[in-house]
């Protein structure tokens, strides 16, 4: 009998064996992506609305396909950054078509089947992109909360940060919007130390609930989201938008958005299966499920979507069992932005910019990298180099810097040579190597046999070597070609096991 049917004790048959948990897991969802969605939006320089539609599309439509069955996607924000960038430099209208374009590829990417291939990407890539990321947002929230302008780039974002928050206790309304800020982080970090009745109300309704209400009663001077309305703030983009596909730097956005959106989706998938026992994520069409999202956002001139933990993990903890909580979530999203939206011009900017800064520096892993420094530096190392990249060049480009270098970690330890020189003062001189042999060693492995005696006869065994690439062959048999014209026996070679005859090691002379 399929998971979506039950056979009650009077005979008859359920179709929905899970509605009440799934049913409770929406509400639940609802109540954490709703500030999430209004937040990452505003942070985003696009109106709040869109972010609302973001959240309906990834629910109600991601909700349905197959994939991941309680992973929820919606607008994240590790996507805040970049999005905020892309409008700044293009514009709104061009938003739609950059993530229209995103969710076109993730459909062809799913339908090549290469989401499996994103599970690739090293770990400490991903990592130090959010890292990154969530440096970058914090710096920039910190300004919202302080109720001043951000500067456009990341490092001009830290370097400010110090003058932008000594402005800000000169200030009465800067004063005011800071403390509002500062109290939403307070609540969200010490919200899972309060009774479980308390917590049943989810951390980020609970800290902009508190603010909004503080903000109505006290009447500070702080600047509150601006409403437009659903249908006024979906704008698709027009005809005119999609030249911009020409723009280099607009592919290059496109290219960074679906590498980005993709990996977090498919690394939250992971995570998720970790969380639950039910049917496992399968990738690639869990991407065309996110291409699919991500076009219809993109039609809309919405926000770009991925697989969001927060909101995941919450669905399986609240007791989530089928897709239909992720789809219910939609569905409560798509009620209040159409019935409600006018409650949302009551929620102070300084309170979505704290829980955005508390979103963030949960991005950055301070724990893992002491650990992982400790046990794998070099991975330590590809980390921070990423994430600071991403700070001081762009997104982009601290991601490219990040992969490259994490190629460059695997080819050099793809190429662990080790070479011993065993010489007893008469007789051949004894080279062994053993390990991968390859172009990126090959400096190395001249220097060594070129040290060698000139009027000594040298054995060089290379049957330790598990490869032994043809730019290193080409190497040594001129090395030993030279070695031989000296006058001294042929260079005699033991040629790589795997290349030997069965039956004996086979030796020859070069010169």
């Amino acid at each position: 009998m399929s998971a979506a049917t039950d056979r009650r004790p009077d005979g008859r048959i359920a179709r929905f064996p899970h509605l009440r948990q799934d049913f409770a897991a929406s509400l639940v969802v609802f109540l954490v992506a709703l500030p999430l969605c209004v937040g990452v939006a505003v942070a985003s320089g696009v109106p709040a609305e869109l972010g609302l539609v973001t959240g309906i599309v990834g629910g109600i439509v991601t909700g349905m396909l197959r994939g991941s069955s309680l992973q929820v996607s919606g607008p994240a924000a590790g996507l805040t950054v970049l999005v905020f960038e892309a409008v700044r430099e293009f514009g709104l209208p061009a938003l739609g078509v950059i993530v229209l374009a995103t969710g076109v590829l993730q459909l062809a990417m799913g339908a090549l089947k290469l989401g499996r291939y994103f599970r690739a990407i090293s770990v400490s890539v991903v990592e130090g992109m959010l890292a990154g990321i969530g440096l970058v947002l914090i710096a920039g929230q910190l300004y919202a909360m302080a109720g001043a302008e951000a500067p456009e780039s990341g490092l001009a974002k830290m370097a400010g940060l110090p003058g932008a928050l000594v402005d800000a206790v000169g200030g009465s309304a800067a004063q005011a919007s800071l403390a509002i800020g500062a109290g939403t982080v307070a609540v969200l970090v010490l919200w899972p130390r309060m009774p479980a009745k308390v917590r049943t109300v989810p951390g980020p309704l609970a800290a902009v609930g508190l603010a909004t209400l503080t903000a109505v009663l006290l009447d500070p001077p702080v600047a509150t989201v601006e409403v437009r309305g659903l249908l006024d703030s979906v704008q698709p983009p027009p005809a005119s938008a999609f030249g911009e596909l020409a723009d280099v730097g607009l592919l290059g956005t496109i290219v960074a958005f679906t590498l980005i959106a993709s990996a977090e989706s498919l690394f939250s998938a992971a995570a998720v299966d970790r969380l639950h026992d039910g049917p496992r994520t399968r990738y690639d069409q869990e991407l065309m499920a996110q291409g699919v999202g991500n076009t219809l956002c993109g039609a809309l001139g919405a926000l770009p979507m991925t697989a969001v933990i927060v909101r995941s993990a919450a669905n399986v903890q609240a007791g989530a069992r089928t897709k239909a909580s992720r789809v219910l979530h939609g569905v409560w999203l798509l009620l209040f932005a159409a019935l409600l939206p006018d409650l949302l011009a009551y929620i102070p900017v300084p309170a979505l910019a704290g829980v955005l800064v508390h979103a963030g520096a949960k991005l950055v892993p301070v724990r893992g990298l002491v650990l992982l420094w400790r046990e794998h530096r070099g991975e330590a190392l590809i980390l921070v180099v990423t994430a600071v990249s991403i700070v001081t060049v762009s997104m982009f480009e601290g991601v490219l810097i990040g992969l490259a270098l994490a190629v460059v970690k695997t080819a050099w330890e793809a190429s662990h040579l080790r070479m011993e020189i065993v010489d007893k003062g008469a007789g051949p001189v004894q080279a062994h190597l053993s390990g991968n042999a390859t172009f990126l060693r090959l400096p190395k492995i001249l220097d060594s046999l070129e040290s060698l005696p000139q009027d000594r006869p040298v054995e060089l065994d290379l049957s330790g070597l598990h490869h032994l690439d043809h730019a290193c062959r080409t190497a040594l048999e001129t090395w030993a070609a030279r070695h031989s014209a000296a006058g001294t026996e042929p260079v005699k070679v033991t040629e790589p096991a795997r290349a030997a005859h069965p039956e004996k090691v086979a030796e020859s002379a070069t010169g």
